[in-house]
């Protein structure tokens, strides 16, 4: 059995969806406009449209700040200090790695970590790249 309150919205709304409000074709624009945006084909590429500016935006920001801060010979040094820490690194390794109590082929422990340094890193690019 029905509430009396009940009936009466009922009847409230019945009286309500008879009522036409004139809006000069309002409702039908929003609608169609709505569609649009809903649409996940069209909603998606507009994102990766932003996406892809606001990329662009921020690697030239980059660059001006890098070109107005002459960052190349900052970059060099940075670069050359750290392969050279690297170098001398291996170097000590491979020289008292022989000499410890611990059986470990220093051949192995480079290949290692040429793997670490070099093919993670490319495999990560490419798993990433292959995404986007």
């Amino acid at each position: 059995m029905e509430d009396k309150n009940d009936i009466l919205l009922k009847q409230l709304f019945a009286d309500a969806a008879k009522q036409t409000i004139e809006d000069n074709g309002f409702t039908e624009r929003v609608m169609m406009n709505l569609s649009e945006m809903t649409d996940p084909v069209m909603a998606e590429s507009k994102v990766r449209r932003l996406s892809h500016l606001w990329t662009l935006f921020c690697v030239g920001v980059a660059l001006l700040a890098f070109w107005f801060a002459k960052g190349w010979p900052i970059l060099e040094s940075i670069l050359s200090g750290g392969k050279q820490m690297l170098i001398n690194t291996i170097e000590v390794f491979l020289i008292t790695a022989p000499t410890t109590e611990i059986n470990i082929n220093p051949w192995l422990v480079v290949l290692l970590l040429g793997f670490v340094l070099v093919f993670l890193p490319y495999q990560t690019y490419r798993k990433l790249s292959a995404t986007l």
